[in-house]
C-alpha cells in the first residue's frame, strides 16, 4: 500500500473548516480537466495512489486514464463505496429501472439483476453486498485498484447494527472477484478493529481520522493507540491537519510518529500545497528512520 495517498474531498466542495472555501472549490472543479490537472501534479510529485469516491466525475478521470495510459504511469485508484448521493440523483433523473441499467455492469445485467432480486426478496446480505460492489466497480474496469474500501457511512452502520458477517462477505468478494485488498473507512476505529478481528479479518486496512488534537477521533488518541496495539491493523490516517486547525509541519511531524499509522491521506488543490505536504512527510519519515529502535 502506498505510504502517501491523495484524496478527493476538495474536488466536491467538502471542507470541514469553511463552507465558503468548499463552495469555491466545487465551482473550480466543475470540469474534469481541472481535476486532471491537480491529479497530474500529485503524480509528478510522486503520489500515485488516489483514494476516491465513486462520484460521477471520477468516471471521467477513469476514462482519461484508460485513454492516455502513458500519461498516467504509476497511478492507482483506491475506490471507496458506495456514493449514496449518486444513486438518489440517478433515480430522480432516470427513474428506477433506467438508473439500475446505468449502474450495473455491462454483460452481466441479467445475472446481477437476478442476484439483486433474490436479495430484495430474501434480504440475503451476500447478494446485496456483491451487487453493490459490482455496480460501483463498473467505472474502474481495466484499471489498477489495489484496495477497495467500504465507505464510513456503511461501515459504521454495519458496526452499529452488529451485522459482523457483512464485513467478511465484502472482503471475500473483493479479493475473489477483483483481486484486491479490502479496506474500511470509519469514524470509530477503536470499536471497529475488534469487530473486524471477530469477522476473521487480520491486519485489516482501516482509514480513520488521526490527528494531534483528536479532531473527530471517537474515544480519543489513547483509545486509538490501545486498539491498534491489541488488534493489529494497517491504518491510513486522514484529516491529519484537523481541517486546518493544526499547522502542517506540526501536524505531519506528529502523525508520522504514531507507530500504528502506515499511510497518510491528504487532499490539496494546488501543486504548491501538494509539494509541501509530500516534502514534510518524507522529511519526518527520514528523521524517524534515523532514530534507533
Amino acid at each position: 500500500m502506498d505510504r502517501i495517498l491523495f484524496g478527493d474531498n476538495q474536488f466536491f466542495g467538502i471542507n470541514h473548516m469553511s463552507e465558503e472555501k468548499g463552495r469555491q472549490q466545487l465551482m473550480r472543479f466543475q470540469q474534469p480537466e481541472a481535476i486532471i490537472e491537480v491529479l497530474q501534479s500529485a503524480l509528478q510529485e510522486g503520489v500515485g495512489g488516489f483514494m476516491c469516491t465513486t462520484h460521477d466525475a471520477i468516471a471521467g478521470i477513469a476514462d482519461d486514464v484508460r485513454a492516455r495510459p502513458d500519461a498516467w504511469q504509476g497511478f492507482r485508484f483506491y475506490p471507496g463505496m458506495p456514493y449514496a448521493h449518486k444513486y438518489a440523483n440517478a433515480v430522480t433523473e432516470y427513474g428506477y429501472f433506467d438508473a439500475l441499467k446505468r449502474f450495473l455492469p455491462e454483460g452481466g445485467l441479467v445475472d446481477t439483476f437476478l442476484r439483486g432480486s433474490k436479495a430484495l426478496a430474501t434480504r440475503d446480505i451476500e447478494s446485496m453486498m456483491t451487487l453493490l460492489v459490482d455496480a460501483e466497480m463498473k467505472m474502474f474496469r481495466g484499471l489498477d485498484t489495489p484496495v477497495i474500501f467500504l465507505q464510513n457511512v456503511v461501515t459504521d452502520l454495519i458496526l452499529g447494527l452488529g451485522v459482523t458477517r457483512a464485513f467478511s462477505v465484502f472482503g471475500d468478494y473483493v479479493r475473489q472477484k477483483y483481486n484486491a485488498e479490502v479496506g474500511f473507512i470509519t469514524m470509530n476505529l477503536p470499536k471497529l478493529l475488534p469487530v473486524l478481528h471477530e469477522a476473521g479479518l487480520r491486519e485489516p486496512i482501516v482509514c480513520a481520522n488521526v490527528n494531534k488534537i483528536a479532531f473527530r477521533m471517537s474515544g480519543g488518541i489513547d483509545s486509538y493507540r490501545e486498539a491498534s496495539k491489541t488488534y493489529s491493523a494497517r491504518v491510513i490516517a486522514m484529516s491529519v491537519l484537523a481541517s486546518g486547525r493544526i499547522p502542517p509541519r506540526e501536524a505531519i511531524e506528529w502523525v508520522v510518529n504514531e507507530p500504528y499509522v502506515e499511510s497518510i491521506l491528504f487532499g490539496a488543490s494546488s501543486r504548491g500545497n501538494i509539494r509541501q505536504t509530500v516534502s514534510l512527510i518524507r522529511e519526518f519519515d527520514e528523521a524517524r528512520a534515523k532514530v534507533p529502535a
